[in-house]
């Protein structure tokens, strides 16, 4: 799976400086104060003030530096140098207590020895990973007994359907199910940035629900809550449109199908 990888970190650095200058991340309305969190988020996880946090695959760490914020004490890690050069930056330029690691998921292990009171991971995440029950015996690792893991992603349903910049509804195109050999998407745009020039393509694998909790008990952890929600936190699909509430739903509010999920889940004490 390496050369998957490799190729894939290779994206992620072409598209980290198109983010950063990017309506979608705000990156002057977050150095000016905004929080990049949405209530959601804030409200599952609850207050994190005075508690030691590790928010993996953070990209450029603004959410990293939004939890600090408010009070964690924070360590983000991505596998982008280009991102996690930019995160240091910013906790450098705007004064925010921080560290930022360079690494994927799975080596992590290698580069630190900490334990955290929260594992914490969001939108868009989970396509990267080859091997969901790897991933979940390293954040059983990296959290304190008695600790919080939390994620907050786009449902795995939305993987079945087209997604083209012509689809008017939802029609299914691809298997919901996980398969060891991931899919190549070449490149037309970036999610931050649809008229962004980009030249490297991504490999993504799909994992269904079933396997996203599965990997988590297996790791030990005890599931607190799984969430489901008819809204997302981007345009998906061409025929969304974003509420007052800053979630993108299916056109009429046509709340048929989950498009989000959130799972809350804690480490034996």
């Amino acid at each position: 799976m390496d050369k998957f990888i490799k190729e894939n970190l290779k994206h992620w650095n072409e598209v980290t400086p198109i983010h950063e200058r990017s309506e979608f991340y705000g990156v002057e309305g977050f150095k000016a104060g905004k929080c990049t969190l949405m209530p959601l988020e804030r409200e599952e996880l609850g207050d994190v003030s005075g508690k030691s946090l590790l928010h993996l695959q953070c990209h450029f760490g603004l959410d990293t530096l939004s939890w600090a914020r408010l009070g964690a004490k924070v360590t983000g890690v991505d596998f982008s140098d280009r991102a996690i050069a930019s995160a240091k930056s910013l906790s450098k330029e705007l004064g925010i207590d921080a560290d930022f690691l360079c690494s994927n998921v799975y080596d992590l292990p290698g580069i630190s020895k900490g334990e955290f009171d929260i594992v914490y991971t969001s939108y868009g995440v989970l396509c990267w990973l080859p091997d969901l029950t790897g991933r979940a015996k390293i954040i059983a690792r990296f959290l304190k007994p008695g600790g919080t893991f939390y994620i907050v992603e786009a449902h795995p349903i939305n993987n079945v359907f087209e997604n083209e910049r012509d689809t008017t509804e939802l029609k299914v195109r691809y298997s919901y199910f996980h398969s060891p050999k991931p899919t190549r998407w070449e490149p037309e745009g970036s999610y931050a940035d649809k008229s962004a020039k980009v030249t490297n393509p991504t490999y993504e694998w799909t994992h269904p629900l079933g396997d996203i909790i599965n990997s988590l008990i297996s790791a030990g952890l005890r599931i607190d809550f799984l969430h489901e929600f008819p809204y997302m936190g981007e345009d998906h699909y061409p025929f969304m449109e974003k509420g007052k509430d800053g979630w993108w739903r299916l056109k009429g509010n046509k709340e048929t199908i989950p498009l989000m999920f959130s799972i809350k889940a804690k480490k034996n004490s």
